[in-house]
């Protein structure tokens, strides 16, 4: 029984990254939902907000550089958490 729901959950999500994929616009399509007002806004900016010079690290950097924190601290518990669950146990002997 967890076989057969563990696969129905499975094609559900895989029918959803589908349809999700069918709606996504053509590689270089020129859709004005592609092409939106913060792209705009990062290209023509981010060496005089920053002065960083290349784009994608002054948007992950100084932009973004919040989330990022929080991302590395989610990363980073969860390592700690991983390392703790896996660490091995002594031995009798040198208990």
């Amino acid at each position: 029984m967890k076989q057969l729901s563990a696969v129905v959950i499975t094609v559900i999500f895989i029918g959803f990254l589908l349809m999700a994929v069918v709606e996504m616009p053509a590689l270089g399509s020129d859709d004005p939902t592609v092409h939106n007002e913060v792209m705009d806004k990062y290209i023509e900016d981010s060496i005089k907000d920053t002065g960083a010079t290349n784009i994608v690290s002054a948007v992950i950097l100084d932009y973004r550089a919040f989330d990022t924190f929080i991302e590395a601290t989610v990363i980073f518990t969860a390592f700690i958490f991983v390392r703790v669950m896996l660490k091995e146990r002594g031995t009798e002997d040198e208990k």
